[in-house]
């Protein structure tokens, strides 16, 4: 007999929690107290620390059969378009990873809602194609990650059409539910967010989906929902992934209204059970979180990097604050606002932790777009990007300057096809594209920009690079370096065996840098842009760099 969500205002007020279907609070946190206690393999994913993740969005990337979707072979032909393999040739990104957005059977284009766990979304391919992917990609040395969305499912899942059915259904416990509408809003908009109680029309009960009707959250209480989810995350690292994307991490298990639903012991604890699990089937395997918060909320999430080096819970985790940090410090010529937000990660983030930072990704209105379709600006974020600590992640099309529709209100006007060349199918089909281009493609396509050095896409291609060159800058600590210059941004990138100066200048004019006082007398170039002057300044010394430009050194 399941047990029903208990509403009651007191417990709310005084911060007790209540009982939800499923079990106790905290049952869970004991059970995963009890399997660390036995001894935790530990992350074997050194691969992952200082990488260079893609996100790919499937549907979007390339056809291969002419039906104007994105599917599987198309995205295995364009491999070589993100790394060949071959550390010899230019033309690709050289990218180590892909995050590929949902892939799983779905009724809905962007595939958050899934209603098979097992097999691949039809529009995509076959189950068949995505272990040749994996083969594929990890021929040239690229590592697949998959979106795991396991807050909810979707409401045509079978476990939740059964759950549904009936009180007494098999599958009931698998969901929360209440016999009234407790009144909760979303806790990210809480007093003009949706409701997040919604009504079975079966039965005439309620049931909890945070994001809406059409998304149940599943009851991470249940014993045998944790247990199913361990077993399908191990069924996709045997077939070849090599770890996930953790989708709304924030969300696992509600205590009550408000804030009550995000952030809650019992989805640490899950996530520690779960974290366990994917070290024991595959440590070299490795896990990143959507945690769209502040910097001490989301740094809760890594767990304890001293029971797990790299993290007890998740080894990285977005950095959302950071991200709109370096867009606003590029659009307002703003140094100082991208170092603090640096400096708050440095002395937040438990020591070992490792960051992922980005720009933009498919929840957020395009980089392009955000910065006015400026290339200058597009190249001054991509620099920065690409010289910060951690693992930084690229959205599909931002290494071309792809922009957003015409609306920023639907999205997929952030999901548009990827232009390849200016054809009529973009080079992304050869029949009608499931979604129209993103205006500008005549221009911010792969293929008018791969020759051009100048280009946005050629930009990307040399910094990744020079990532790749430097010890320091793939996996060296950081250290912020006054610039006497609130438009520029300057810092160290330290490892034992390796020091890199990096400097940005983020304004619309000349900046002069500096002095950076050291005892270093050889600067060897690794990436800089034309222009800049490196040159002594009494025992220190000063750079020069034109507007927007960016240099890297290594110090000798």
């Amino acid at each position: 007999m399941h047990r029903f969500l208990i509403a009651l205002i007191l417990p709310f007020a005084a911060g007790v929690p209540v009982a939800v279907a499923g079990g106790q609070p905290d049952q869970q946190p004991r059970t995963v107290r009890r399997v660390l206690q036995r001894g935790a393999p530990l992350w074997n994913n050194d691969w992952s620390k200082g990488a260079v993740f893609y996100e790919v969005f499937v549907r979007s990337f390339a056809d291969s059969n002419g039906d104007g979707t994105g599917d599987l072979k198309g995205l295995i032909g364009k491999l070589d378009y993100l790394n060949t393999g071959d550390p010899a040739t230019t033309t690709d990104l050289k990218v180590d990873a892909i995050w590929l957005m949902p892939i799983f059977k779905s009724p809905s284009y962007h595939g958050y809602d899934t209603t098979d766990y097992e097999t691949i979304n039809p529009d995509y391919g076959s189950n068949d194609d995505f272990a040749t992917l994996c083969q594929e990609a990890h021929r040239r040395g690229i590592k697949v990650i998959v979106d795991y969305v396991i807050n909810h499912t979707g409401s045509d899942h079978p476990w939740f059409v059964d759950a549904a059915s009936s009180p007494t259904a098999a599958k009931r416990d698998w969901y929360v539910w209440s016999p009234t509408d407790l009144g909760w809003r979303q806790p990210w908009n809480l007093y003009g967010g949706s409701d997040t109680w919604h009504q079975n029309l079966k039965d005439g009960q309620w049931f909890y989906g945070v994001f809406w009707a059409g998304m149940p959250d599943l009851n991470f209480r249940n014993p045998e929902v944790r247990a199913e989810i361990k077993r399908l995350a191990g069924l996709w690292l045997s077939r070849g992934a090599d770890g996930f994307r953790l989708d709304a991490a924030r969300h696992l298990v509600e205590n009550g209204p408000g804030l009550l639903q995000v952030d809650q012991p019992e989805t640490h604890a899950f996530w520690r059970e779960f974290s366990f699990s994917v070290r024991s089937v595959k440590p070299e395997a490795t896990l990143v979180g959507e945690s769209w918060t502040d910097t001490p909320i989301i740094a809760t999430y890594y767990g304890s990097t001293g029971a797990v080096p790299g993290g007890d819970e998740l080894p990285m985790t977005f950095d959302f604050p950071l991200a709109a940090a370096v867009i606003q410090g590029v659009n307002g010529q703003d140094a100082t606002v991208i170092g603090s937000k640096l400096a708050e990660v440095q002395s937040t983030y438990p020591a070992g932790a490792t960051d992922a930072p980005f720009l933009t990704n498919h929840d957020q209105i395009r980089l392009a777009t955000q910065l006015g379709n400026d290339g200058s600006k597009m190249r001054n974020a991509a620099a920065i990007l690409l010289t910060l600590p951690g693992t930084p992640f690229m959205y599909y099309g931002e290494e071309v300057g792809l922009a957003n529709g015409s609306s920023d209100t639907d999205d997929r006007l952030k999901r548009t096809p990827m232009p390849w060349d200016a054809s009529a199918g973009g080079g992304f089909t050869t029949g009608s594209p499931w979604f129209p281009f993103s205006p500008g493609r005549d221009t911010a396509n792969v293929a008018a920009e791969t020759g051009d050095p100048s280009s946005l896409l050629s930009r990307y291609r040399l910094l990744i690079r020079a990532r790749h060159s430097s010890a320091a800058l793939r996996r060296g600590d950081l250290q912020i370096l006054a610039s006497g210059s609130g438009q520029v941004l300057s810092f160290l990138r330290t490892t034992p065996d390796e020091r890199a100066l990096v400097v940005h200048n983020i304004s619309g004019s000349l900046q002069t840098a500096g002095p950076f006082g050291t005892a270093t007398t050889v600067f060897e170039p690794v990436f800089a842009d034309p222009g800049v002057i490196f040159s002594p300044f009494g025992t220190a010394w000063r750079v020069s760099l034109p507007a927007r430009a960016s240099a890297i050194w290594r110090l000798k």
